[in-house]
């Protein structure tokens, strides 16, 4: 088997899921406010800035989150099957691998926000910190953008 590169996955992923940008997410919220938002960064990406009331279900125990029996079980998520679920990370790359996850796990209408919640900032749209406070927009913009060291370039 060859090997792919992250970039390959999520490019493969794609065409496979259905993508939505920010205002669209917007204008879902606004027509159905219950709209199940999933945040699948890591906890310390999430405190920097998120959507409200999304709930947050790291990448690393999504599969689990998703399914019955597990120490990570979140019951709303599971009982979702049939419900629209977006899911949201930094750029829209990791949602694309997400979504194809839950689909093939039975999710009916899942969806990846195609820009991430950087494209969701972009748009100035809010973003709240853990205290439930509103996150300046320039503020969450170098949060959500951390600088890439020399030594992660490679080769």
């Amino acid at each position: 088997m060859s090997q792919k590169t992250f970039a390959a996955l999520v490019a493969e992923a794609l065409p496979q899921v259905r993508e939505l940008m920010p205002w669209d997410v917007d204008e879902m919220l606004a027509e159905n406010p219950d709209l199940m938002i999933v945040d699948i960064r890591e906890e310390d990406e999430y405190a920097v800035g998120h959507i409200r009331d999304s709930l947050l279900v790291p990448r690393g125990i999504l599969e689990t989150a998703c399914d019955w029996g597990y120490a990570e079980t979140i019951p709303e998520l599971v009982r979702a099957r049939d419900k629209p679920v977006v899911l949201i990370c930094r750029s829209g790359n990791r949602t694309a691998l997400a979504a194809l996850t839950m689909e093939l796990m039975g999710y009916k209408e899942v969806y990846s926000m195609k820009t991430g919640i950087r494209g969701w900032n972009d748009y100035e749209l809010p973003l709240y910190d853990n205290n439930g406070v509103q996150v300046d927009i320039d503020e969450a913009e170098d949060g959500l953008n951390p600088p890439v060291r020399p030594d992660q370039l490679g080769p």
